[in-house]
């Protein structure tokens, strides 16, 4: 479905800086998988102006008839025509790509997340809620502070009502008092004690190309198999 249209209905504030836009495209549901990421065209005519065309992963279930995407907002041209976008405004989209994505055949799931690699996991997430499907999944996200957790309630809630399912917190940059988490970096001890079954786990690592990287290195020294291990590095997302 490349080059579609959709208009703003909804913004939701995730955290200080990171905000949701939903929108409803022109002619119909987008068919993408969860996981995947389409193409926000603030100039069309020029798809090469990295300025004003970036790449944004989903962050809804494909089950819904909107879909929405999540920034991080910056000081960046890309981010200040989000920030100017108001409820009915159009944007043009291109795509869906990617092929990290989620399959219903997966049971054992290891998803491990850096700050905003959380939307491909949340897509996946409610994709899972809407088609009642509830494997066995460990979800290791960090960030450097607890302002900083993107859909926060949303996780906490998953987590309380999901048997199969765990969340588990790592701080980089604080250590809270009134929160449930780990200080610190995600080491191969770390991964060992927290997924001590990480080898026969799918492995799904989302966030920045340094710390996707240093993941799946870890991933690998742990014996996880290259091909249960799938990688996106959100590069020019700024």
């Amino acid at each position: 479905m490349p080059y579609f249209t959709a208009k703003l209905i909804e913004r939701i504030p995730r955290t200080p800086s990171v905000e949701t836009f939903r929108f409803l495209p022109e002619r119909g549901r987008v068919a993408f998988r969860p996981g995947q990421f389409t193409a926000a065209l603030f100039d069309p005519e020029n798809r090469k102006n990295r300025d004003l065309n970036k790449y944004l992963s989903f962050s809804s279930s494909p089950q819904r008839d909107y879909f929405d995407v999540t920034k991080r907002l910056s000081e960046s041209s890309f981010s200040g025509r989000l920030r100017q976008l108001q409820p009915g405004g159009c944007v043009q989209f291109d795509g869906p790509f990617g092929t990290c994505v989620f399959q219903d055949e997966f049971r054992e799931i290891a998803f491990i997340v850096g700050g905003i690699g959380i939307t491909p996991v949340i897509s996946m997430l409610e994709y899972l809620g809407d088609r009642n499907l509830k494997p066995d999944a460990v979800l290791l996200y960090s960030n450097r502070f607890v302002e900083e957790i993107a859909f926060r309630a949303e996780l906490t809630a998953w987590d309380a009502q999901w048997e199969n399912l765990r969340v588990v917190h790592m701080m980089t940059q604080c250590r809270p008092r009134d929160f449930a988490c780990i200080h610190g970096y995600l080491d191969l001890a770390v991964l060992q004690k927290e997924v001590a079954d990480c080898r026969r786990r799918q492995v799904f690592i989302f966030g920045p190309p340094t710390m996707v990287a240093a993941m799946k290195s870890i991933c690998q020294e742990a014996g996880c198999p290259a091909d249960l291990l799938k990688t996106e590095m959100f590069t020019g997302y700024e």
